[in-house]
């Protein structure tokens, strides 16, 4: 399908919303009709070239008192769905009388197969009919939809009986599912809700599939396959991601079966998502699509997968997940090698890198490829949260145990709902020898074509060529100004605590507010001590002035305050001095670690500065501006002051002329 066709297709069932419910419905409510509509069209198209002989056979497995006749007419369709009712959509065009109408269109619907009745349910549609004949727009809705005005079937239509001119090419079911997004972002545009935050645009997709499955191409049996994907939306990415590896497989003359696994949270998508993939024709594919939230109600948790592709949402508050979850739960916490437990549960702000590491917990072990996962983020899985945070504990844990293969920098405007930087992440649990303890980085950003016309907020793609070329570039692993290869302690550093300790000078003779004392009798205790102090005794010393006044402990830490003020040219004493406390970073491969760190960069200013070793935390960051950050050469002196010189001459001028204008006024 072209843009061209896409676009009058969208145009064309938008404008039916605009023409058939506007005073009915208010705008952010067009969707509860035109995505569910838009859905049993396509069905009903699908159904049309064996819908005689379906409903010949239910009426004979009927007679013949067939209890399960659904899998036979499931097998007569051709596809893993059917409708035994005697009706098409195009036959309700005909009803004049609206209850007649309404009775029929019903019974249209209840002949739908149970796959398609869950659909329906998802979508809360048989709720909208009474509105829509109340309104008397039933009629007008179905016969727009059924025009030749547009084509949402899989079959060509033509112009003529002859079937030489072609009228409108049939639709895919990629192209069809293109269509249900774009029309889910411009709802969700018109609610401002996140426009399309359920879809990721098949361009990028196709990056995806490639870098998922190129790399193991040639390791590809004859064997079952399985691919998931925890935020599946719509299930766009899985049916791409089987289009791509099957192909890979028949040019290999490999016979190959692929399994598709889902979940989705938003009952609308999930709805869209399991009508996708019926209509591939295998109801098995249907059955393993979940409802429910991936994070908090995970419904394959004992599943492991070969491939796992995703674009889960990020910048995401899962709070909600949050107070469902098991604070244990396995997929998001572990232990290091001492036996230290490592929680990876980020901030409830965003949960994106929970979808990665529900990928990584299942994945499998026992097999020659293991698991491949390719998702998108956004920059904060890369950098947010700092040493021994739930975000910097996942980097650690993915990254010590060697699964990060790349991470590749998408240009901006690539999506349809956001404008910000995005990365694919390429984990594996199988690394080809060379990649072994090593992270490719691979800046992307420039590698882009513009659209004609901007879709969203997306206003670049990535063309063949261009895909192809980041491809060439991961595969090769090779150093240049766009890749980068790193052993991975590169993006390890140690948080240290740097104290320094407290410098008191005593003033014994100032006067200690009464109601610091408990009582008169401590009171009178604790000024008999200072009057018997030793004259000589040195001020500048606390702890000597603490062991030699004898005065005990508890009153002294209330009387503190009161008697002392910080000195450099005191002695330190063994307490930190909060306000003299520093954090500092340092480099896992900083020469010498953290006692050459504190030499060269602490002690040559603060010889008395230690570091609290209980406070020392490991953390992980990966920066892209540090690794791909090209300084601007800065002008020359002379073409400053040049630049100076005129902008001091037109400034001159412009005030000459106020003046002139001034006089003449």
């Amino acid at each position: 399908m072209n843009q061209q066709t896409h676009n009058q297709i969208v145009s064309f069932i938008w404008s039916i919303a605009d023409d058939c419910l506007r005073d009915i419905y208010v705008r952010g409510k067009y969707r509860d009709v035109i995505l569910p509509m838009t859905v049993i069209r396509r069905l009903d198209a699908v159904l049309s070239e064996t819908k005689e002989e379906v409903i010949e056979l239910y009426k004979e497995l009927k007679k013949n008192k067939i209890e399960n006749f659904w899998p036979a007419l499931y097998n007569k369709s051709g596809v893993a769905f059917c409708n035994i009712s005697k009706f098409c959509l195009k036959d309700l065009t005909s009803r004049g009388d609206a209850q007649t109408l309404k009775r029929d269109f019903i019974a249209y619907l209840d002949g739908f197969s149970p796959n398609v009745q869950t659909i329906l349910d998802k979508f809360k549609f048989r709720h909208q009919i009474d509105t829509l004949v109340d309104a008397d727009i039933l009629g007008s809705i179905i016969s727009k939809f059924v025009s030749n005005d547009i084509n949402l079937s899989p079959y060509d239509i033509y112009k003529d009986d002859e079937k030489k001119i072609l009228l409108h090419e049939g639709l895919d079911n990629h192209g069809m599912g293109t269509i249900f997004e774009e029309l889910i972002r411009k709802f969700n545009e018109e609610n401002n809700e996140e426009a399309g935050e359920h879809w990721t645009p098949r361009d990028v997709v196709e990056l995806m599939a490639d870098l998922a499955f190129l790399p193991v191409a040639d390791k590809i049996k004859d064997a079952t396959y399985s691919c998931y994907d925890g935020a599946c939306g719509t299930g766009g990415m899985l049916t791409l991601a089987y289009d791509r590896l099957m192909k890979l497989a028949k040019r290999r003359n490999k016979n190959v079966s692929i399994h598709l696994y889902g979940q989705e949270i938003n009952p609308e998508t999930y709805a869209i998502c399991t009508a996708d993939m019926i209509l591939k024709g295998d109801g098995e594919q249907a059955e393993h699509i979940s409802f429910g939230s991936t994070l908090s109600n995970d419904q394959n948790t004992k599943t492991k997968f070969d491939f796992m592709l995703s674009n889960p949402p990020y910048g995401k508050s899962w709070k909600t997940d949050a107070e469902k979850m098991d604070e244990l739960d396995t997929r998001f916490n572990t232990y290091l090698e001492n036996g230290e437990e490592l929680s990876m549960i980020p901030r409830s702000s965003d949960g994106q890198l929970l979808f990665l590491l529900n990928n990584i917990s299942k994945m499998k072990n026992d097999t020659e490829l293991g698991s491949r996962i390719v998702e998108v983020h956004n920059g904060s899985s890369l950098f947010t949260g700092e040493a021994g945070s739930g975000e910097s504990n996942a980097r650690r844990y993915m990254i010590e145990n060697d699964m990060v293969e790349a991470i590749i920098a998408l240009p901006d405007n690539m999506f349809y709902n956001t404008g910000i930087g995005t990365y694919i992440w390429i984990l594996t649990n199988k690394k080809e020898d060379k990649r072994k303890g090593k992270i490719q980085l691979i800046d992307a950003t420039k590698m882009k074509s513009p659209l004609p016309r901007n879709m969203g907020k997306k206003n670049c793609e990535f063309t063949d060529a261009i895909r192809k070329e980041i491809i060439d570039i991961y595969l090769q692993m090779q150093e240049s100004e766009v890749s980068k290869v790193f052993n991975n302690n590169e993006f390890a550093y140690y948080s240290i605590t740097v104290d320094r300790p407290f410098r008191l000078k005593v003033y014994p003779d100032r006067v200690v507010p009464d109601n610091v004392f408990k009582n008169d009798k401590e009171k009178n205790e604790y000024n008999e001590k200072i009057k018997s102090l030793d004259k000589n005794i040195d001020l500048y010393d606390y702890s000597d002035f603490a062991n030699k006044s004898k005065i005990n402990k508890t009153l002294l830490k209330k009387v503190r305050p009161y008697i002392t003020e910080k000195d450099k040219n005191a002695k330190p004493i063994d307490e930190a001095d909060v306000d003299l406390r520093d954090t500092e970073v340092i480099a896992f491969n900083y020469e010498g670690g953290i006692d050459s760190f504190m030499k060269n960069e602490v002690l040559v200013y603060a010889p008395d500065a230690y570091v609290d070793e209980k406070k020392t935390k490991i953390g992980y960051e990966i920066n892209f501006t540090k690794y791909f950050y090209k300084a601007k050469p800065l002008k020359d002196i002379k073409e400053i002051l040049d630049t100076l010189n005129k902008i001091d001459e037109e400034t001159k001028k412009l005030m000459d002329d106020i003046v002139k204008d001034l006089e003449n006024e």
